[in-house]
């Protein structure tokens, strides 16, 4: 087992050992099981499926009984806490969910399933999805995998620190603001939030129905690739889905480079890290040698984008929230009547960032604010969504930091809950224009004698993903030179 390489093993070359015979679906699960021990101190895992081996072993009699191997047989996966598998504990990081076993599948879990995934448990987040940092958790913090006293980001930090410490080939996560490429960033690994509606949401814990994409982290543009092409799909149980068409225009795509995201400082807002800057001006520079024309464009709305993300994110918690109460699943706190219940549950199994966010979500919501506040962030959205539309008539694919800095360190930002909001001002434009955009390791910057990965956000047209693979290729490729 140690002559497998798990820096360079991919979905191909698993599937290349698996089909040759070279190596055993068991044995890759041993494998990572393995690690999974040996980085048992970052809390990348809330639970570790005991049913790993059964499922690797049945692969392995179906592949030696002269059956060819699925596409993703032997294919070791962790899934972010909030997706639900049949008969598998869920808590979406919650005291609330404390106890709730998932009755059915997810979509994307039966599509990976029955692709051959072997699913090896369930990673730590934030408190149903609410952080970027992986702080939030009722189950302790993550640690990032290149610093232990640094945040792996979030909400989706476990998900990203499996795949960086090799306890997992890939995972899956879920975006609403930022959530897999932020921790992306942070850990060094590929982050893809698809188009909202290329992937059913159905079996996912919602936050905010209208923003949440789930979407994969690897260590290659290739297998994001792999991977998004199985869970993608129209799904009768996710109205928003959509039959897929891929969208390329054939031609070298043109990279567009937005002026207002280096202009946050003019704005009072805080600046990029000179170590992001630095590497995304590489990035650039790497991508013009490759023969891609670069051109600035204007995003005139994006210096909204933070503000209107911070009404209608809580708005729709508040009401996704509503469900847990205490009475129909999950926790119920002690109680004398109908109205402690509800009260009593939801004070003590919610933590203080999702009370947070509920409170803020129904007040934007209450009579005499709905239109001051949620009515007026709806028609912003549409204005940043209309910019994007306007310079993808341009450009095919923008090119950005994905995070401003590099990861902070634990504690750094927990009690000046405005500046954690602030670590997802890259990120979120994407989600409210429904656009896809991934995240790709280029470059590291050195605090306290460590290195930490940098990331490089790519955004493209809606369905135009193949777009964004082409040039994180590229972004690989000159990487690697």
């Amino acid at each position: 087992m140690s002559r497998i390489d798990l820096n360079s093993l991919s979905i191909a070359k698993t599937r290349e050992l698996v089909t040759a015979g070279d190596i055993s679906c068991r044995e890759l699960v041993e494998i990572y099981h393995g690690q999974i021990k040996e980085h048992r101190d970052l809390n990348a895992y809330l639970e570790v499926f005991d049913d790993a081996y059964e499922l690797a072993e049945k692969e392995d009699i179906a592949i030696k009984s002269g059956q060819s191997p699925k596409l993703l047989s032997g294919v070791a996966l962790a899934i972010k806490d909030n997706m639900l598998i049949k008969n598998k504990k869920i808590t979406a990081g919650s005291k609330m969910l404390e106890g709730y076993t998932a009755s059915y599948d997810a979509y994307v879990i039966k599509k990976l399933r029955d692709a051959g995934v072997i699913f090896l448990g369930r990673t730590n987040m934030d408190e149903f999805a609410m952080g970027s940092s992986c702080e939030n958790s009722a189950y302790g913090v993550t640690k990032n995998p290149w610093d232990h006293s640094r945040v792996p980001g979030g909400s989706s930090g476990g998900s990203a620190a499996a795949v960086a410490s090799h306890q997992c080939l890939a995972a899956l996560g879920s975006d609403t603001g930022g959530s897999i490429r932020e921790p992306a960033s942070f850990c060094g690994t590929v982050g893809l939030k698809p188009t909202y509606g290329s992937v059913s949401r159905s079996g996912l814990i919602a936050m905010a129905s209208s923003l949440d994409v789930i979407g994969p982290f690897t260590k290659s543009v290739d297998d994001a690739e792999e991977i998004f092409k199985i869970i993608l799909g129209k799904d009768p149980k996710d109205a928003t889905t959509v039959t897929y068409i891929t969208k390329n225009s054939g031609k070298h795509p043109v990279i567009g480079v937005p002026r207002e995201f280096f202009s946050l400082k003019e704005r009072g807002k805080e600046g990029v890290d000179g170590d992001v800057a630095k590497a995304l001006s590489e990035a650039i520079d790497s991508l013009k040698s490759a023969g891609y024309e670069i051109k600035e464009v204007s995003l005139p709305n994006a210096d909204y984008a933070l503000a209107c993300y911070y009404i209608l994110m809580p708005a729709e918690v508040s009401s996704n929230l509503a469900r847990f109460d205490g009475i129909r699943y999950g926790a119920r706190a002690k109680a004398e009547n109908l109205l402690e219940i509800y009260a009593n549950t939801r004070g003590e199994k919610f933590g203080r960032e999702v009370r947070r966010r509920i409170i803020l979500g129904t007040y934007v919501l209450s009579a005499g604010y709905y239109d001051a506040y949620y009515s007026r962030a709806e028609k912003v959205r549409w204005l940043i969504r209309r910019d994007f539309e306007n310079v993808f008539r341009d450009v095919d694919v923008i090119i950005s930091p994905t995070v401003a800095t590099p990861a902070f360190k634990i504690g750094e930002k927990t009690a000046d809950p405005l500046s954690m909001y602030l670590s997802d001002i890259f990120t979120i434009p994407a989600n409210l224009a429904g656009i896809p955009a991934m995240s790709v390791p280029f470059g590291f910057a050195e605090r306290d004698g460590k290195k930490l990965p940098i990331g490089v956000q790519l955004m493209a047209p809606r369905f135009a993903e193949s777009v964004l693979f082409d040039v994180g290729r590229a972004l690989e490729r000159a990487r690697s030179v």
